[in-house]
């Protein structure tokens, strides 16, 4: 029978063996975005990585980046399909010059609300395209959110497509966008979004278009006098991460990026909710005006042509599919 001295020491060298072994790996993820902290990227990016921490028993941590720190959404797109950068959540605004497939989102006015548009990117149609990505060198988690797009100018209010001919306005990166906002006497100016406040404050444009979560995070009241609330674009947003990261992962692992990603989403559409129901105010408090009930249909008619040229490019039913969604 061995002695407790014999015991004690076969315990006491497990117990150094065990010491030895290296500590589970951890990886530290760089996350970024163009936002400021607290706006709904920054949302979203916290409750992903808050997420993906649980579930991976701390493996996973994230190092969140905001407010354009990492680049502009092209810039920080590049670097998380070339590897230098693990994700990014942007805006479809440059997305579609990566991948061609998902530019049809950025048609104006093919949302109705968003409850339709969230049901379609949910839905099959939204997932297909989320299929896309992999074959351009980028995986997307998700389907998240920006919003609807409203104008912002420094000369005048907006009520009908006529009033905004002639108005410089700050435009994504996007040809899809330009081509409607050229329709409606526009001069579209893009312009990466980092530079936008200062073009806004020096008057080098004199407006800009962005959902209402945007316009509060940063501070566009302070640059610009009008706001319309024309809701004619609605503009999703994307969580994407890098093949090099999520091709080495376990199908575990891959599921709990899932898990996260849909997090995520659902605390970025709650921020959007709230600061659409409670930022207008905000905003008028501020000393914005803003118009709140826009001639709609100027706004339509005038995409005639710019529509014909849609649906040539992306296919008249693919769009009536979109539209047809209940």
């Amino acid at each position: 029978m061995m002695n407790r001295s014999y015991k004690f020491a076969l315990a006491l060298t497990a117990w150094a063996a065990l010491s030895a072994l290296p500590s589970q790996a951890q990886t530290v993820l760089k996350i970024g975005h163009v936002l400021a902290k607290g706006s709904h990227y920054d949302v979203g990016a916290n409750v992903f990585c808050d997420s993906l921490d649980k579930n991976t028993q701390g493996r996973y941590k994230c190092q969140v980046f905001t407010g354009s720190s990492l680049g502009g959404e092209r810039e920080q797109i590049e670097a998380v399909q070339i590897g230098t950068q693990d994700m990014v959540i942007t805006s479809t605004g440059p997305v579609g010059n990566f991948v061609p497939e998902i530019k049809v989102v950025d048609v104006p006015f093919l949302f109705r609300d968003y409850d339709h548009a969230r049901k379609v990117l949910d839905g099959k149609i939204g997932q297909d395209m989320l299929a896309k990505f992999p074959s351009h060198g980028l995986v997307a988690l998700a389907w998240s959110e920006n919003g609807f797009r409203h104008m912002t100018n420094s000369k005048r209010s907006i009520v009908s497509a006529n009033d905004a001919a002639g108005l410089k306005m700050r435009t994504m990166e996007n040809k899809v966008h330009m081509e409607g906002y050229r329709a409606f006497g526009i001069q579209p100016t893009p312009m990466a979004f980092p530079e936008v406040f200062g073009a806004l404050q020096q008057g080098v444009v004199d407006g800009q278009e962005n959902p209402i979560p945007v316009i509060l995070a940063s501070k566009f009241s302070q640059v610009q006098k009008h706001l319309s609330l024309t809701g004619h674009v609605y503009s999703p947003a994307l969580i994407l991460t890098s093949p090099r990261i999520y091709n080495k992962l376990s199908d575990a692992d891959k599921k709990a990026f899932l898990d996260a990603a849909t997090e995520s989403v659902k605390a970025t559409r709650k921020k959007v909710n709230d600061d659409e129901a409670n930022g207008i105010a905000q905003l008028e408090r501020e000393g914005m005006t803003v118009v709140k009930q826009v001639n709609g249909a100027s706004f339509r008619d005038a995409l005639k042509t710019p529509y014909a040229n849609y649906a040539k490019e992306f296919g008249a039913d693919r769009m009536n599919a979109i539209q047809a969604v209940k």
